[in-house]
Parts: structure tokens; C-alpha cells; sequence
């Protein structure tokens, strides 16, 4: 006898079965100009608005990828996550990886004028 379906796990969700993955919803506000020649596009193109959004974030993405200051800025970002990262593996060596300081007893101080 099969498996029963009943314990897959569903597939990730996808936005019009295009494999986007899990989707997590996000709210624009567009001025009412754009927002009806947004609505004239994707009737042109036979999609949805939303379809239209979300190829224009992916291509401005893409153009970002390559736009060197903003591949410097990463780089400095990157190296400040890098340092805060050093510290903190730092202080948890400190922590728990040091041997502890040698004690030594205290002496009362010692009068002055003496």
C-alpha cells in the first residue's frame, strides 16, 4: 500500500506557481498617476500588478548588484561585521577559554607616616 499524502509537507509557497519560494507581502504607496500607468502596463503585458512590482525590485536589484558604490559600501559593511564579529569571539575566549588570574591575598595597606 502508498504513503498517504495526508503526511507531505505542502511545497513552499509561490506566487503564480513562478518558484518565487515563501512570499512575504509588502505595501506600496503610489501617487494615482503612477499607479494607473503601473495598472495600463501590466494589461499590456498580460500580467498582474504585482507581477509588474516584483519583476521591476528584481531588476533593480540586478542593476544594484553591479553599481560599484554600492559594492564598496557592502565591502565596508561586511569588514565592520567582520571586526564586531572578532570582538565578540574575543570576549567569549576571554570568557571561557582563559585560565583564571592567580588570587592573591590581600594585605591591609599599611599605615602612613610610619
Amino acid at each position: 500500500m502508498s504513503e498517504s499524502n495526508a503526511t507531505t509537507p505542502p511545497p513552499p509557497a509561490s506566487a503564480n506557481g513562478l518558484g518565487y519560494g515563501p512570499i512575504k507581502p509588502l505595501a506600496v504607496r503610489l501617487n494615482e498617476s503612477t499607479r494607473t500607468q503601473l495598472d495600463i502596463i501590466a494589461q499590456l503585458n498580460d500580467r498582474t500588478v504585482t507581477d509588474e512590482v516584483r519583476l521591476a525590485v528584481e531588476a533593480w536589484i540586478d542593476k544594484a548588484r553591479t553599481d560599484p558604490h554600492i559594492q564598496r559600501r557592502a565591502k565596508d559593511v561586511r569588514d565592520e561585521i567582520e571586526r564586531e564579529a572578532a570582538g565578540k569571539r574575543d570576549a567569549i575566549a576571554a570568557i571561557f577559554n582563559a585560565a583564571p588570574a592567580p588570587k592573591t591575598p590581600r594585605t591591609p595597606p599599611k599605615p602612613q607616616g610610619t
